[in-house]
């Protein structure tokens, strides 16, 4: 069972919104910056959106202005708002998380991420 579990993935139409959600399993412990990356066929995997614990976020440049991340400390849980999707935000999206704790691990896990949920935007 994955760390990072992602949900909420799919395919819409252009100029639609979709939402992603992130919860982390019941076996991590604290978690520090959580965010998102995607990945596009044949292209590197590109940072979207990263929220700290204290809420400060950072938006990659494809994400500035239509994205919106948040996140629930007390849930451990990391949401993806998405409007105005174009064919080219088309990828599979992946939670992240730069570190977290294992419950009762004595040392952090560092750059996590999820299994990836694929969001398709197609007329």
């Amino acid at each position: 069972q994955g760390l990072l579990l992602e949900s909420g993935g799919g395919l819409v139409q252009p100029g639609e919104s979709l939402t992603l959600s992130c919860s982390a399993s019941e076996r991590v412990g604290r978690i520090y910056d959580m965010g998102w990356y995607r990945q596009a066929p044949g292209q590197e995997r590109e940072l979207v959106a990263t929220i700290a614990e204290d809420k400060t976020t950072k938006y990659g440049d494809s994400a500035k202005g239509r994205f919106t991340i948040s996140r629930d400390n007390a849930r451990r849980t990391v949401n993806l708002q998405m409007t105005a999707l174009q064919p080219d935000d088309t990828a599979v999206y992946y939670c992240y998380s730069d570190r977290l704790r294992i419950s009762g691990a004595l040392t952090p896990l560092y750059d996590v991420f999820g299994r990836g949920t694929q969001v398709t935007v197609s007329s």
